[in-house]
């Protein structure tokens, strides 16, 4: 069996990582997006057995780029950014072309390749719903709160706001919704389970359940059947917190969790902090399986590849660090870096 090894992404973002994904799987599983303030969108390649990222091109955009993902295949992606714009990028040719205008920044954007959506969550409380199968179609879904994270799962499309608001959606809903133009009220509403923001927010591969975080050290799981048995199970737990000195008083540091990942296979997931660490953890024994070195900044982005074989992890100064908007600056801080996970790495540990 393979060691885990670790390497870094050459020719890194300029500025703070907003988020990265990886390929769906297919002819390229390798490839990676990640998406910077720097305005631009980098797309990565993995040479298999080389420890190597390599930067294959970059995509200039007019602002701040806050998502990206990819689309029906490894040369498709959207972006998503402080220009109010949800953009396609043909990674091939470099074109762009504007899918629709919001009339704030567009905090999100997520691809369901099994109905071919396109959603994009923006700060001005609205959900685009573009179905690319006729692309003219775009459904708006007012918000009752600003759109923090969004995550999908095959069948589900969950929204978490500001006020502890979470939408959950039913995406073949959707789709019928974008050709009738009727707005379709949500699957399920629910209240956060974490009494602070929601900083992520991810869903498991099996379609079961979610995983979301806060600014203040807590993760919560919970699943999507409406049952009370089912939601007797959601729980949540304290993570990403360090020991204050004993001269400061003690206690715990507390930092947010900005990042979760579920890995493809095994359905345990990663969360990351502004402590600088990341954690992988058993949904379903309630435990951490392990805690990796501290990284020298932020951890702002988490994400496995489709055959879960890497977890990308993006790494940046946050504003805990006691920077603010001015005085924020990340160029030459930020760092890409490619976990090659061993075999049994991410594989759950069953029950105590």
């Amino acid at each position: 069996m393979a060691p885990a090894t670790q390497f870094e992404a050459s020719q890194p973002p300029n500025d703070a990582i907003s988020s990265l994904v990886f390929s769906p799987s297919g002819s390229q599983p390798n490839r990676l997006l990640v998406s910077s303030w720097d305005k631009h969108v980098y797309l990565y390649e993995i040479i298999d057995g080389a420890e190597e990222a390599r930067l294959i091109n970059k995509y200039e955009h007019r602002a701040p780029v806050l998502d990206v993902c990819f689309g029906a295949n490894s040369n498709e992606a959207f972006s998503a950014g402080l220009d109010q714009l949800v953009k396609r990028i043909d990674l091939t040719t470099g074109e762009h072309q504007t899918l629709s205008k919001h009339k704030d920044a567009v905090r999100c954007v997520v691809y369901s390749p099994q109905h071919s959506l396109l959603i994009s969550a923006s700060w001005d409380s609205t959900l685009h719903i573009h179905n690319l199968s006729s692309p003219s179609e775009v459904l708006t879904i007012p918000l009752p709160g600003k759109p923090h994270a969004l995550s999908i799962s095959p069948s589900k499309l969950v929204v978490a706001m500001t006020a502890r608001l979470v939408h959950i959606h039913d995406l073949p809903t959707l789709l019928t919704s974008t050709s009738t133009q009727q707005i379709p009220q949500p699957w399920q509403t629910r209240e956060s389970s974490l009494k602070f923001l929601t900083r992520a927010v991810a869903c498991m591969p099996n379609d079961a359940g979610y995983a979301t975080s806060s600014i203040e050290g807590r993760v919560a799981v919970e699943w999507f059947e409406d049952t009370p048995e089912s939601q007797a199970r959601k729980y949540a737990f304290k993570c990403h917190r360090q020991p204050a000195p004993e001269e400061e008083g003690g206690g715990d540091i507390v930092y947010p969790v900005n990042a979760l990942a579920f890995h493809p296979v095994y359905g345990t997931f990663a969360s990351g902090g502004g402590d600088g660490t990341v954690a992988l953890w058993d949904a379903e024994a309630k435990r951490r399986m392990r805690q990796y070195q501290k990284f020298p900044e932020s951890v702002a982005a988490l994400e496995f590849s489709k055959d879960g074989k890497y977890l990308a992890i993006g790494v940046c100064p946050g504003f805990e660090s006691g920077m603010d908007e001015q005085t924020y600056n990340a160029e030459g801080r930020s760092r890409v870096l490619i976990r090659e996970l061993s075999e049994t790495e991410a594989k759950g540990k069953g029950p105590k």
